[in-house]
């Protein structure tokens, strides 16, 4: 009997690790997020890359970047807050998830529509010439 449950067990573990690298990459990628430099001073994109009133997504870094203004660059997580799934467009002013709906400013990561109730949390960026930088 216990063999026969370890075998569920395994079975379960190996879904549920199926189930979050899905989640974590929304496009079905399954990359190796390791290879991916996420530390202090690793550049996220060219600033020609983030448009004037919009912003890109780096689901591989859980980052957003938006420009609000000209010149003017913001980061937040790109984890939504309501439940965990990665965003996944940007437009009109806001950072927006598919999965259920929930709205986000590119200014400051305030709630614009719900079901999430709390901001994105802000993420540190440098702007060095062209370049956009983890702070």
């Amino acid at each position: 009997m216990h063999a026969r449950r370890r075998t569920v067990l395994t079975a379960g573990a190996a879904g549920a690790a199926a189930l979050t690298t899905g989640c974590g990459s929304p496009d079905g990628g399954g990359g190796d997020e390791s290879s991916a430099p996420d530390s202090a001073g690793a550049e996220l994109a060219r600033t020609s890359d983030v448009p004037v009133g919009g912003g890109t997504i780096f689901k591989d870094r859980r980052i957003v970047v938006t420009q609000p203004a000209d010149g003017r660059f913001k980061a937040f997580s790109a984890v939504c807050t309501h439940a965990g799934c990665i965003v996944s467009s940007v437009g009109d002013g806001t950072i927006d998830c598919a999965c259920h709906g929930s709205r986000f400013s590119i200014t400051d990561g305030a709630v614009e529509a719900g079901p999430a109730s709390r901001p994105l949390p802000a993420e540190r960026i440098t702007v060095e010439g062209d370049s956009i930088r983890r702070a």
